[in-house]
């Protein structure tokens, strides 16, 4: 009973997530007019603007190495959490704008939804020819600028 009033107020968890990941989108729309007054070449440089601003967070911090302290190695891996937060909305739309300039092809709402699901380790179900593999270079490239190592997985028939 208590359970379901709470819903009612504030939502089941998928309506809370959807509304936080509904901000992020309208912040990556509001830059879409600014990505596109971009050269080929800007939009390149901003790859390694990206991995500077996520280097420059982990300066600070000591790499944690073999044998040395996990906890150094949990502050490296928040703050490198913290720093992808950043970039998303800036890197989704770098990746929207070269999506539409390289491949005539650019990445609809509900395609930045499901790349922020999947950036936050959440299964987004999408139908065929949805844009599945369209959506996967959103996360894809925002998590490779940590260079980390990203793996993209597909199944087909």
């Amino acid at each position: 009973m208590i359970q379901n009033v709470l819903k009612m107020i504030f939502g089941s968890r998928n309506e809370r997530l959807l509304k936080q990941y509904q901000r992020q989108m309208r912040a990556i729309n509001a830059l879409e007019p600014t990505m596109a007054r971009q050269t080929d070449a800007e939009l390149r440089g901003k790859t390694d603007a990206f991995r500077a601003r996520i280097r420059d967070r982990l300066a600070g911090i000591p790499d944690g190495g073999a044998g040395k302290s996990s906890e150094l190695e949990r502050q490296r891996n928040a703050a490198r959490r913290e720093a992808l937060e950043e970039l998303l909305p800036e890197a989704f739309a770098v990746v929207r704008e070269a999506g539409r300039r390289i491949l005539n092809m650019r990445h609809f709402d509900m395609q930045l939804i499901g790349g922020i699901a999947l950036h936050n380790g959440k299964i987004s179900e999408m139908r065929t020819g949805e844009g599945k593999t369209l959506v996967a270079t959103l996360p894809a490239y925002l998590n490779a600028l940590a260079a980390q190592g990203v793996h993209i997985l597909t199944v087909n028939d």
